[in-house]
């Protein structure tokens, strides 16, 4: 039986096919996204993967049910499989939003799921850095998560001249609008297919916009000079400032084609994305303050910002770029039992060096020496220990080949931890994992 389109197998290092993806990679980003998030202060939550298909469509409208995994489960429940964590976060702000200090400062790292065709750096299934500020309208919280957003993927090796993160505004393409159209009111018609235009720019053919846009009382012209001037609203020019007192400043930039959903978005806006345009955006995010009030029916007003940060395109872009790891075992000690009588003993030792915090293999049943061995050296094993007469453990380096017999109760001290995960090295060269 095979796995389900646009879903993934995630395997143990070394992965045996490129159409698999490394365990040993997903949690090496995942504990780098926590490391992050941690130094920023933030905390960690985690909600339902099924939800009520009505907190999406309150969220998104009901034209994202096509997007969605969703059915009717057997309590005559209408559900779906989360598609983002934005509104479940909403909801459980909005119930207990009380019991804690503002700013609320989270983040999660859930498994996001949406019926859509598989294509390059977009599946089916994805995990995703979410991290989120509540209760905070100042620009300074903004240039907060941009910055979290920003060492996050300094962390994993990424500089200035890897990715940028294009800086956009909701009240800036209001204004533009307004200007445009005097005495246009918010939400009209007009306005929404004058952004949805916009959306476009980059996917659509010049004369196709050209049309489009007179239609609704614009040129082309005019908006590509708007785009091109990037005058930086207030609150962009002050998440600019903060950014380039802490020495930001090269990651970022005003780039008002970023859009992201502007009947969603409130304010400030943006995305980042790699240097070379190998790869879709990498994150992307914005302010929502409005979000929390429609969630809750109008009971709680909480302003708020977030990003998401997908494992997909991150992952591809850390193999281009020759940044991930290598991965293994990572065995400190693989204890040889060459003689049957000597097994408790060496059980013995296994057990304290495990409860010592060290990674210890061992032939399970009776092995000749040299199969034992070469098992030693498949997984890498920093050391090799065999319990000899007198209860004492002849120790073996196998980097250095040097050798030392020392007490059961010396064996720890001596192995160290030499072989902490993970090693660095360029990953091998994987072909993508998409199919056409």
């Amino acid at each position: 039986m095979e796995r389900l389109p646009g879903f993934r197998d995630f395997y143990p290092e070394p992965i045996p096919h490129k159409d698999v993806w490394s365990a040993d990679a997903r949690q090496y980003i995942f504990g780098k996204w926590r490391e992050a998030a941690r130094r920023y202060g933030f905390r960690e939550y985690d909600g339902p993967p099924l939800e009520s298909l009505e907190l999406f469509t309150t969220k998104s409208g009901a034209e994202i049910v096509g997007q969605l995994y969703n059915f009717t489960d057997k309590g005559d429940r209408a559900i779906a499989l989360r598609p983002e964590m934005t509104p479940t976060l909403a909801r459980m702000v909005a119930a207990h939003e009380r019991a804690y200090k503002k700013p609320i400062k989270w983040f999660a790292l859930p498994q996001l799921f949406r019926y859509e065709r598989q294509q390059k750096g977009r599946l089916r299934e994805h995990f995703q850095f979410n991290a989120d500020i509540f209760g905070e309208r100042d620009a300074a919280a903004d240039a907060e998560l941009i910055a979290l957003l920003i060492d996050t993927l300094r962390s994993f090796g990424l500089t200035a001249e890897d990715f940028v993160i294009r800086l956009s505004s909701r009240n800036a393409w209001q204004e533009f609008y307004e200007r445009g159209v005097p005495g246009a009111e918010r939400g009209t018609e007009g306005e929404y297919q004058f952004y949805q235009v916009i959306d476009k720019l980059e996917r659509t053919p010049p004369e196709e916009t050209e049309k489009k846009l007179a239609v609704l009382g614009f040129s082309l012209d005019i908006v590509n000079r708007f785009i091109e001037a990037g005058e930086p609203t207030v609150e962009l020019k002050a998440m600019l400032d903060n950014l380039d007192a802490r020495g930001l400043g090269d990651f970022v930039k005003v780039d008002y084609r970023v859009i992201r959903g502007l009947a969603y978005y409130t304010g400030p806006v943006f995305e980042a994305f790699d240097r070379k345009g190998e790869f879709r955006a990498i994150a992307g995010g914005g302010r929502y303050d409005n979000l929390v009030k429609l969630i809750s029916g109008g009971k709680v007003n909480l302003p708020a910002l977030g990003f998401g940060l997908g494992d997909v395109v991150l992952l591809e872009l850390l193999i281009a770029r020759g940044l991930l790891p290598q991965f293994d075992g990572g065995v400190d000690v693989f204890v040889l039992i060459e003689d049957e009588t000597r097994r408790p003993d060496s059980l013995k030792l296994i057990q304290d060096l495990r409860s010592a915090g060290r990674v210890v293999e061992y032939s399970l049943t009776t092995a000749k020496p040299d199969k034992q061995f070469k098992r030693a050296q498949e997984l890498k094993a920093a050391h090799t220990a065999r319990v000899e007469a007198g209860s004492m453990v002849r120790v073996r380096n196998l980097s250095t080949g040097a050798e030392r017999t020392v007490t059961a109760a010396e064996v720890g001290e001596l192995i160290g931890l030499t072989n902490v995960l993970p090693h660095p090295g360029p990953l091998r060269e994987q072909p993508s994992r998409f199919k056409p």
